[in-house]
Formats: structure tokens, C-alpha cells, sequence
């Protein structure tokens, strides 16, 4: 029988566990044994790298269980140590997970006691492995199927949900070699995705019987928290992806109660098209035929068109005649000193009905990853966007200011992004005149050309509910992980945006985000 791991048991009645010990080795681990804490840190200095679990007693005479996990612990700080004793004390107990002991078991123990917990730090991590590894394989053919039947919008954001939870799952079992299968599966779904938002997006645009799109939130989630006489603080976290914010829920459990939901951003994914649509209510065509103005020229920066987002949350709650009894308050949060003042201050501002608040810190990460070496190296992969993600999150005013209202009775907070970003890892030849648009993801302008396979060509924008900007004008928005790049010096620009994150385009990462409610513990 191949061994399954090596067992180190310290007692002083070492006899007394030979039944224990022979039911060990016949399960395949080898059991060495010492009868006092000197011998097992002795035994530990001489081959303690090739133990993997270790089981102590607490009384012994001499060098005592507690001192000589002490000992152990600065010797082999990540051997796990189960502590085995007949006292059962719970200052003991208390006092042993102080020291950082793994378990805890009370004498008498039965054989099964033992085995549970040497396979639950031995080997543990290969029969999840085993498990996770049959569960995927059977997801893989289940999304296989799937793709070759006709989807609802629904149907996507469930294929979407089970694409996260492998890649979040496998990010801790690199060792499986399962990611690069992942990876496949995710392009063909963008594939489809792209196929299925093409056919549908036009009717969905102009129909009741849709997915609930940017233009909706406001007056589906927060206008009836307001109506209903709750305080309702709103966070907008720009360039969020659904798989960045489960990284950023799962510090949240202790304090809120969690309702998710899902949403499809409208298009271009970008922050002038679908963080105007949340506040507004309005489609972008709609927009310039009330604010003409915002659509001049051809510069789609976010300080250029996001800079009214109060007045277009004001005018969509006056068309819903929602009156408030006090101003809505309204904060866009680029540095991390502004953070810190709004922070100090959210006590107050959850005394009014409705605050809403914009957090750039995400977006900001995703465009200087293409810009800064550093940044790249902490966020090589999605796996390290994630990670990167999390460290930025809980060091952040906005963890505190969550934290800070989950103590605040009568409020009511809702976190959403306006889209999400993809890897951009394939160009997509693109010609058009001087005047397009510059960005990687979507353009307009006169005369503009590409793959038609790696693109939506919108003749007429009105089709897509897009500023006509008032001249002849086309749209091309990118399908799955494409960006465009001119013919002019292509393969520099060609390798300088390759494995950046973008957004603007067609994909799922992009088009399904949430809507989170947290509703306070208190």
C-alpha cells in the first residue's frame, strides 16, 4: 500500500495507543512515536520536514503538551498540530487554540476520531482535488450541452455563474491543470454570447420582456427602498466584474445580509454609455436629445461625459415624482484622501434618503495594468486581478464605511458597477477616418471597417439606442476577447494593448454584473 502520510504521536502512555497506531498503519500511514516533549523535538529537528501531521498529548511529565507546542511551532510553524488529552477544561482549550493548535480531541478517542482527522489534514487537499476535479468534468459537459441549445438571457447569466465559480475554485488547485480547459470553454461561451446579444439586444432595447438593464436600476431597486422610508446609501463601483465583487462579498457575510442579483449592462460596455444609463434611466440617444450637449465631439473621456451624474439621477427621480425632503447627496471618489473625508462623514450622510456614491479605484486598476509593470506583475492572470482586488478592498474606505453602516439603523445599501472589463488578448484590424474614436473596444466615426466576425457593425445607431452625435456616423463594438488596432504601426500597437484589461465590448465579463443589496445586522 502506497503511504499516505507520515504521523508523529507524542504521549506518554504510548502503549496504551497501539490499537490506535495499528489501525493507522493499516489505513497506510506510518506512525512514528515519542513518549516526552524532549524526544519529539529531537525526533522533529532530525526529520521534521518529513512529517505531516502531528498528534500531542497535554499532561506529560517534564516538558509539558502547551511548552512543547510552543516549541514546535517555532521549529515547524506550519505543521499542523492536533492536541489529544483527557482534560476538558475549556481555559485549556482556549489556551491551545491561543498556541495555535490545529484540533482538538478529548480522550478516550475512537479510531474513527483519529482517521477523520489525519485525513482531514493529510490528505484533505487530494480528495478535494478528486471531487472538485469529477465535479468539473461533469459542469464542463453540462455547459457543452448547453451551447448547443437555444439560450434565454437567464440561461447566460447561469452558464456565467458556473464559469466563475470554477475559476475562483481552481485559482486554489493550480496543481489539477485545469484552467487552460477553462479558459477554452469561457472563449467558446463569448462566442455564442456574442451571436446571442447581436440577435437580441436590438428587440431587447425596445421591449418590456428583457433582462433588467442599466437604464432599469434606480427604478427598480432604489426608488421602492425610498418610497418605503428607508435611507438608501448607493455605491456605483466603476469597471466591477461579477467575479472582482464575489472576492469583495465574502468579507461582508459578518455584517450584512446578502441579496444578489444580476443585471445586463447596456451597450458600449463603457462608463459614459452605461454609468449615465443607471443614473439617468435613459438610454445614451435619449440622453442627447435631452442634454444635447454632452454628445459634442468625439472624445468619450469620463471627466467629459460622467460630469452630470447628479442632475441625471435628480431629473430621473423628479420624472418618477419621487420627492425627497432633503438633496441627494452624490460623491465620486478618485483619490484616497477624498475617500477618507467621505468615509468620516457616512454616519451623516445615511441620515439622508438617498447618497450616491462612485468609487473609480477598479478601473483605474484595470487601465493602469496596461501602463505600469507593477501593476501587471501583482495582476498577472484573472487569478492575481482577483487577489489584487480583495488586498484593495479590505484596506479601503469603502470597507470601512460598509462596516460603519452595518452598524446604522434604517439604512438600506445597494452596490453595483456599470460594466465589467475583459482580458483583451486577440486585435482585430480596424480602418477608419481621423475622426473615430480612439478607444479599444468600440468606435464610431465614418467609414469604418473590420472583421465582421469580430464585431457588431451598427449602421444605424438609433438601432442600438446610441447618440447619432448629429452627423452620419457608424458603430463597431468588439465580440468576445478582440480589440481594435489601425493598420498604421499595427504590431506595435498590436502588442502594446495585448493582455490588457478593456471594456466596451461584447462579453460576458462585461454585460453581466450585480445588484447587491446589504441590509444591516443589527
Amino acid at each position: 500500500m502506497k503511504e499516505k502520510g507520515h504521523i508523529l504521536w507524542i504521549d506518554d502512555e504510548i502503549d496504551l495507543l497501539k490499537p490506535h497506531i495499528l489501525f493507522l498503519e493499516q489505513k497506510g500511514y506510518k506512525v512514528s512515536v515519542a513518549t516526552n516533549g524532549y524526544d519529539a523535538i529531537e525526533f522533529l529537528k532530525e526529520k521534521g520536514k518529513d512529517v505531516d501531521l502531528i498528534l500531542l498529548d497535554e499532561i506529560m511529565p517534564g516538558k509539558g503538551g502547551l511548552q512543547t507546542l510552543t516549541e514546535i511551532k517555532e521549529l515547524l510553524p506550519g505543521i499542523p498540530v492536533v492536541m489529544v488529552t483527557k482534560n476538558e477544561e475549556e481555559s485549556l482549550m482556549e489556551e491551545a487554540i491561543g498556541h495555535k493548535i490545529s484540533d482538538y480531541l478529548t480522550k478516550p478517542v475512537n479510531p474513527s476520531q483519529i482517521l477523520m482527522v489525519c485525513k482531514k489534514f493529510i490528505e484533505a487537499k487530494k480528495i478535494t482535488s478528486e471531487k472538485l476535479t469529477l465535479e468539473y468534468l461533469q459542469g464542463f459537459r453540462a455547459i457543452e450541452n448547453a451551447l448547443m441549445t437555444e439560450l434565454d438571457y437567464q440561461d447566460w447569466i447561469e452558464i456565467y455563474l458556473r464559469l466563475i465559480k470554477w475559476d475562483i475554485e481552481l485559482d486554489s488547485h493550480p496543481e489539477l491543470g485545469l484552467k487552460e480547459s477553462l479558459f477554452e470553454q469561457k472563449r467558446r461561451c463569448n462566442v455564442e454570447f456574442g451571436k446571442f446579444i447581436e440577435k437580441n439586444y436590438p428587440e431587447w432595447i425596445e421591449s418590456e420582456n428583457r433582462p433588467v438593464l442599466s437604464t432599469d436600476i434606480v427604478q427598480r431597486y432604489i426608488i421602492p427602498e425610498i418610497e418605503d422610508g428607508k435611507n438608501v446609501i448607493f455605491f456605483v463601483i466603476d469597471c466591477m466584474r461579477l467575479d472582482q465583487w464575489f472576492m469583495i462579498e465574502k468579507e461582508l457575510h459578518d455584517f450584512f445580509m446578502i441579496e444578489r442579483d444580476y443585471y445586463y449592462s447596456i451597450l458600449p460596455t463603457a462608463t459614459p454609455y452605461s454609468r449615465n444609463a443607471i443614473f439617468s434611466g435613459l438610454f445614451p440617444i435619449e440622453i442627447e436629445k435631452r442634454f444635447p450637449e454632452l454628445w459634442e465631439g468625439n472624445n468619450d473621456e469620463e471627466k467629459s461625459r460622467n460630469k452630470y451624474e447628479r442632475e441625471f439621477l435628480e431629473d430621473l427621480l423628479q420624472r418618477n415624482r419621487v420627492r425627497l425632503k432633503s438633496k441627494v447627496k452624490y460623491f465620486k471618489i478618485i483619490d484616497p484622501d477624498f475617500g477618507i473625508g467621505v468615509e468620516q462623514n457616512i454616519t451623516t450622510y445615511a441620515q439622508g434618503q438617498l447618497t450616491a456614491i462612485v468609487l473609480n479605484f477598479v478601473d483605474m486598476l484595470a487601465h493602469s495594468r496596461g501602463d505600469s509593470t507593477v501593476i501587471r506583475e501583482l495582476s498577472f492572470d484573472e487569478s492575481a486581478y482577483r487577489a489584487v482586488t480583495n488586498t484593495w478592498f479590505v484596506h479601503s474606505s469603502f470597507y470601512r464605511m460598509l462596516k460603519t453602516l452595518s452598524k446604522t439603523k434604517n439604512v438600506v445599501i445597494f452596490v453595483t458597477t456599470d460594466h465589467g472589463s475583459i482580458r483583451a488578448l486577440r486585435g482585430s484590424k480596424v480602418f477608419a477616418d481621423r475622426e473615430a474614436a480612439t478607444n479599444l473596444r468600440y468606435k464610431y466615426g465614418r467609414n469604418l471597417k473590420c472583421d465582421e466576425k469580430e464585431a457588431i457593425f451598427i449602421e444605424k445607431p438609433e438601432t442600438y439606442k446610441l447618440p447619432k452625435r448629429g452627423v452620419a456616423i457608424n458603430y463597431i463594438i468588439a465580440k468576445e476577447d478582440y480589440y481594435f488596432v489601425y493598420p498604421t504601426d499595427y504590431h506595435h500597437y498590436l502588442n502594446l494593448y495585448k493582455d490588457t484589461f478593456q471594456h466596451g465590448g461584447v462579453s460576458l465579463e462585461e454585460m453581466i454584473i450585480p445588484i447587491v443589496k446589504l441590509i444591516p445586522k443589527i
